[in-house]
């Protein structure tokens, strides 16, 4: 057989025992070119740009300021 609780464990201790499973707001950082918030680790979606190198083709339209 397997193991099982005795008592129910309560909300409290449950809940602190996950205490670190939630959503996390993206960290977000100024882009080095355009200054634009994006996030950190990839291509500025405003520009196109990652690392000082254009890497991404960016339509001029639809851009918002």
């Amino acid at each position: 057989m397997a193991a099982v609780p005795k008592k129910k464990i309560p909300r409290r201790r449950r809940n602190n025992r996950r205490s670190h499973i939630h959503a996390h707001l993206p960290q977000l950082g100024p882009c080095s070119q355009c200054r634009q918030l994006k996030p950190t680790h990839r291509a500025c979606p405003y520009c196109g740009t990652y690392n000082g190198r254009q890497v991404l083709a960016v339509r001029e339209t639809a851009r918002p300021q």
